[in-house]
């Protein structure tokens, strides 16, 4: 049993140790890693601000309805079909 064990542990460590090898050299400092984490929070929040429609201010009509227009993209803020950032558009 004790040989089962001892054999068991021993190809457990050598499978284990070139993980532990590569996990030892991509060790970042604490900033490079606060700028990365922080970086990726921008651009996650940026695709959201871009993914919600934008609209006018309202108007209140005269018969007291009110009325929300979509704004308009213009040319320059169409996605083209290069810069897909896989965001559906909604359309009503």
């Amino acid at each position: 049993m004790t040989k089962i064990l001892s054999a068991f542990s021993l190809a457990l460590m050598l499978a284990t140790s070139p993980v532990v090898i590569a996990h030892a050299e991509e060790k970042k400092g604490a900033d490079e890693l606060a700028v990365e984490g922080l970086t990726k929070l921008l651009d996650a929040l940026s695709v959201f601000i871009d993914s919600i429609p934008q609209y006018e201010t309202p108007e209140v009509l005269d018969n007291g309805d009110i009325i929300i227009r979509r704004k308009k993209e213009t040319e320059d803020e169409k996605p083209s079909d290069k810069d897909k950032s896989g965001v559906e558009k909604t359309s009503t």
